[in-house]
């Protein structure tokens, strides 16, 4: 059984990561699973619909040199290639939120010492929390994303001047940290959202009590390290389609003068399918993150190790 209140090191982070879905695993995904799949589904579906025909016309305007048949296609077709991207970006940002928030109910129970916890509770949180939880959408989305997204590009434009990469490596996992923090201060606590987000900036750097030194590298050391995890596995699901995608791309033949749309048939079904797997075990992964995130903002909590201490100091005291 992990402690979630206390003080850990660099390392701890990691391995009661690991131990946290050793000792919960089937339970957390099996859940994850099936509040996530309907969304999923839907996610690829509307990419598989709204895109395939779009994608077939720009691939085979660029393998005959003749990019204006995808202009053409394009033009002609503007209004539902907005809509259908609106869609995407509308699902995708729920999704988003839902994968965000999942780890953070499901934690919440295990460490106030439930064993077991079911879809029925997660949807329970979701619905009692729902209030707080638009005010935290759209502070994500119009407030927070876009100044990460700013901040991102900034480093991103650096590298140009070949000091990015270094900055790149410690902004995004101080970002991704920063955020998770705002999510589970945000829901874990009282405080508004801008309380939270002031909290989940000041506290990447500094505890709360000002008494011990920045547990900022130990922080950003258990990132990273699952970040370059979650890199490797997800490069190797994303890299299978794309190799699928050019040997199909490249044994393409022409009916009657005309490019076939390598998207059709069964292929674009086929392509999606493995694209649709991609993009499940991507959300499975990061689930690590989001646990190792939460298992940093516990660090990061002082006020809830004293409270906890002196709760088993009590229970000492009762058996005694």
């Amino acid at each position: 059984m992990i402690t979630f209140y206390k003080k850990r090191d660099f390392g701890t982070f990691i391995t009661d990561s690991f131990a946290f879905f050793k000792s919960n695993g089937k339970n957390y995904f099996k859940n994850f699973i099936l509040i996530n799949e309907m969304v999923l589904i839907l996610l690829v579906l509307v990419m598989y619909f709204g895109f395939r025909e779009l994608l077939g016309q720009f691939f085979n305007g660029n393998l005959e040199g003749q990019s204006y048949f995808f202009e053409r296609y394009f033009e002609d077709n503007l209004g539902l290639t907005i809509i259908t991207g609106i869609i995407i970006m509308l699902i995708y940002s729920f999704l988003m939120m839902l994968n965000f928030l999942y780890p953070v109910f499901y934690v919440r129970r295990i460490a106030n010492g439930q064993k077991q916890v079911s879809v029925e509770d997660i949807i329970s949180d979701l619905k009692s929390n729902s209030r707080k939880l638009i005010q935290l959408y759209f502070g994500l989305i119009l407030l927070v994303i876009p100044a990460a997204f700013v901040l991102f590009a900034i480093s991103y434009a650096m590298v140009l001047i070949l000091i990015g990469i270094p900055v790149l490596i410690f902004v995004v996992p101080t970002l991704f940290n920063a955020i998770t923090f705002l999510v589970y201060d945000f829901v874990y606590t009282d405080r508004g959202f801008f309380e939270s987000l002031s909290y989940a900036i000041r506290s990447q750097f500094s505890y709360s009590n000002g008494r011990e030194k920045t547990p900022y590298w130990k922080y950003w050391g258990s990132t990273i390290i699952l970040f370059v995890l979650y890199y490797v596995i997800t490069s190797v699901f994303t890299a299978i389609p794309m190799i699928i995608l050019m040997m199909r791309l490249a044994t393409t033949t022409s009916d009657n003068g005309f490019e076939q749309n390598p998207f059709g048939g069964g292929f674009g079904a086929v392509i999606m399918i493995i694209y649709g797997i991609s993009i499940i075990m991507s959300s499975l992964l990061m689930n690590i993150l989001y646990v190792n995130a939460g298992l940093l903002y516990f660090d990061s909590r002082r006020d809830l190790h004293q409270k906890l201490e002196m709760e088993e100091i009590d229970t000492i005291g009762l058996n005694a």
